[in-house]
């Protein structure tokens, strides 16, 4: 379940609450956590891969022009 909408202010920023989801799962894995490593090394290693696939979807949405009829992917 998306945590972003939970106690927080709105950004104005097209796919945040994808991007604050995908920072709060790689910070919270064990890759990071017992591991002591880098975020970016646990995303290269496939930790939170759906929300890897689902922002990249959002961003790329922006640039496709069907979105202004389909709307933006992701929430």
């Amino acid at each position: 379940m998306p945590k972003y909408f939970e106690d927080k202010e709105e950004d104005p920023s097209p796919c945040a609450g994808v991007k604050e989801d995908l920072k709060t799962c790689l910070v919270e894995t064990d890759c990071v956590l017992k591991d002591g490593k880098s975020p970016r090394q646990c995303l290269k290693e496939g930790h939170c891969r759906a929300l890897q696939v689902t922002f990249f979807e959002c961003k790329r949405s922006l640039l496709d022009t069907r979105s202004r009829f389909r709307g933006r992917k992701g929430y």
